[in-house]
């Protein structure tokens, strides 16, 4: 999130984009769209309901009991895959109630970013969601007609400021448009951009080796880690001498190190560990 998050927020949200990452895995795009939406309603819900925000980030209150008072509230409205991100985020610890707003609206946005990333758009979402920024922030009367006009004027507005835009690019400018949660347009939109890097961030692959690789090692590399994400992921390839041999693969999080050179370094310390 590009907003300031506390230790407890910073650390929660770390481990909520890993129950995202576990809901989006192997789904198709309509579903991880429709999972957006979703979370977006929860989000909207949260903030605009102040007593409902701190009692689910009430530390006194057990995880149990939230969950039930989240059911209670959304399970008419939204998909179990949906519920039971939110129950889990809401066991989490939240530096500030507000906090939890911020991470489920980021969530929201990654899941679209899934979405567009699985249909093979998401470079098209993230230029469109840019170009959208820039002629809003430019215009004087396009910033006083999405700050002030009705749900369906704006629609309107948004229809035609994105004409020929991808569907995931028209949601989430409408969804943006509608929640500005108090932030400037600009504050607004940069949310939005980082929280759609954050997502690009955890399906590009960066891989080191020490000579290039083959179209078929690439290839067979590139399936094993859509297949271990579960939707397509970039690989992005580093050419350095001084790895000696093997692969490292640095994704998300993550560091496969099988390079010779850190094995060496692993054979040094170990030796000079063992004296």
């Amino acid at each position: 999130m590009r907003a300031h998050l506390g230790g407890s927020s910073r650390r929660s949200l770390v481990t909520a984009r890993l129950t995202l990452d576990a809901a989006v895995k192997g789904t198709d795009a309509k579903a991880a769209s429709t999972l957006s939406v979703e979370l977006f309603l929860i989000a909207d819900v949260l903030d605009t309901n102040i007593a409902v925000r701190r009692a689910l980030t009430d530390s006194s209150r057990d995880a149990q009991s939230k969950s039930v008072f989240l059911a209670e509230l959304f399970a008419s409205k939204v998909s179990t895959t949906a519920l039971g991100i939110a129950s889990e985020i809401v066991a989490m610890r939240w530096s500030t109630p507000k906090d939890l707003v911020l991470v489920i609206e980021q969530l929201a946005i990654e899941a679209e970013a899934s979405a567009a990333n699985i249909a093979g758009q998401l470079d098209r979402l993230e230029d469109e969601i840019f170009t959208a920024s820039r002629a809003i922030a430019g215009s004087a009367e396009l910033r006083r007609a999405l700050t002030s006009n009705a749900k369906l004027a704006k629609a309107t507005l948004v229809s035609q400021i994105l004409k020929g835009a991808s569907d995931s690019a028209v949601k989430l400018v409408s969804q943006l448009v509608n929640t500005w949660r108090g932030r400037s347009i600009e504050s607004a939109f940069a949310d939005y951009a980082h929280a759609l890097a954050a997502r690009r961030n955890r399906v590009i692959a960066l891989v080191r080796v020490a000579v290039p690789m083959s179209t078929t090692q690439q290839n067979r590399l590139s399936v094993a880690l859509n297949k271990q994400v579960g939707q397509p992921v970039r690989i992005n390839i580093e050419i350095e001498p001084n790895v000696i041999g093997g692969v490292s693969i640095k994704f998300a999080d993550e560091l496969v190190d099988g390079t010779v050179s850190n094995r060496l370094a692993g054979a040094a310390r170990a030796a000079v560990g063992s004296k």
